[in-house]
């Protein structure tokens, strides 16, 4: 499916000259595609209390955001036109949303984000906005509008309960039907308004802030580093004062701080370890009634094994990190994992070595069997 995702590019020709650089539409991008789930199959999605899920109502200046969860009489309620339902991170229920997401593992998988999924009436959208990510935004049932443009004025409205955009100037537009997809860089300006009933799943990239990644990794430095010594004036001399911090004092502190050092390896640690840990909404299940060991190597000897579709599993070097835990594996392991962290799942047989690991994985809910 990869050339028609791409409109006939290379993976390597996207990434070169579309990737974080220019928008690009690509009509029938997945031959056939009208979509994974029913608007009241998201409904019923978005009156859980373990999904997120938003609604917005509006158009123009006047705008409103309510979070979910939902009760089925607050969408009897609402009009005809004008509304939009948002469900995150689809591919955390729904076994069809990850495998969508399998045909995007030419970016690497430390940068993806989640499948999100819009259900609008006619005229519904969430405004004109910018996105400080990539995205992709694939069309299923119905048609939507989009407009985009290259303006730099990204302004926003004052008072409005999302991001949107305080004048929008379209230069391109486009209607994309069941299939169509449109990928934009960071920073495009860009304008959705459904045409009828419709649905667009938005594959999105994260993409940190640098103050976000300091923080995270100050965060890291506090929990791992250790530093001996403590402050100690043994010729301490009378101040005129003792109100005053003394250029002394203010030198051994500096002496102290300054040890603090980290190197390559404690950066690739804590990117492992970041980049691995789920969101704080998301927790794990384990089995109600899990396999003992041996019963979980019979099964995964036949039908293999698969990550949980809410593990993040990755790697650098010979360092492996799972939802933000971090292990070194032995030599014949390596080759196992690195399939597993790939391709989220290994065939069978499974490979000996990792057979006592992976039933722990399973036991705690972040690896699971395939099904027949």
């Amino acid at each position: 499916m990869i050339k028609t995702l791409l409109g006939g590019l290379s993976p390597t020709r996207f990434l070169r000259d579309y990737w974080h650089k220019r928008p690009l539409l690509i009509r029938n991008a997945v031959p056939g595609f009208q979509g994974l789930l029913t608007p009241d199959d998201m409904m019923h999605l978005a009156s859980r209390d373990d999904v997120e899920s938003r609604l917005v109502r509006g158009s123009g200046t006047h705008w409103s955001l309510d979070d979910g969860p939902f009760r089925k009489n607050d969408f009897k309620r609402l009009p005809k036109a004008e509304w939009t339902l948002l469900v995150q991170s689809l591919n955390h229920v729904l076994p069809e949303a990850d495998a969508l997401l399998a045909h995007f593992n030419f970016i690497p998988h430390a940068r993806l984000d989640d499948l999100m999924v819009s259900y609008a009436v006619p005229g519904g959208s969430v405004g004109p906005h910018f996105d400080s990510y990539d995205v992709f935004l694939l069309q299923g049932q119905g048609h939507r509008r989009w407009q985009i443009s290259t303006q730099t004025d990204l302004g926003l409205l004052e008072g409005a309960p999302l991001k949107i955009l305080k004048q929008f100037k379209p230069e391109e537009e486009w209607t994309l039907g069941p299939g169509d997809m449109l990928y934009l860089p960071p920073h495009a300006a860009h304008y959705g308004v459904a045409v009828d009933d419709c649905m667009t799943y938005s594959i999105g990239f994260r993409a940190p802030t640098a103050e976000e990644l300091a923080y995270g990794f100050l965060t890291h430095l506090q929990d791992t580093l250790a530093m001996e010594g403590r402050y100690a004036d043994p010729d301490l001399r009378l101040q005129t004062h003792p109100g005053e911090i003394s250029r002394g004092m203010l030198a051994q502190i500096g002496e102290m701080v300054a040890r603090i050092q980290w190197n390559k390896r404690d950066i690739a640690e804590f990117a492992g370890r970041y980049l691995s840990d789920p969101k704080p909404n998301v927790f794990f299940d384990a089995p109600d009634t899990p396999l003992n060991r041996t019963a979980f190597i019979r099964q995964a000897d036949k039908k293999g094994v698969a990550l949980d579709p809410k593990s993040r599993l990755l790697f650098a070097g010979g360092r492996f990190y799972i939802n933000g835990e971090a292990f070194t594996p032995g030599a014949d392991e390596i080759a196992g994992l690195q399939q597993l962290a790939d391709y989220r799942r290994l065939n069978p047989p499974l490979p000996v070595a990792l057979r006592e690991r992976l039933h722990a994985w399973y036991e705690s809910g972040w690896l699971e069997t395939e099904s027949s």
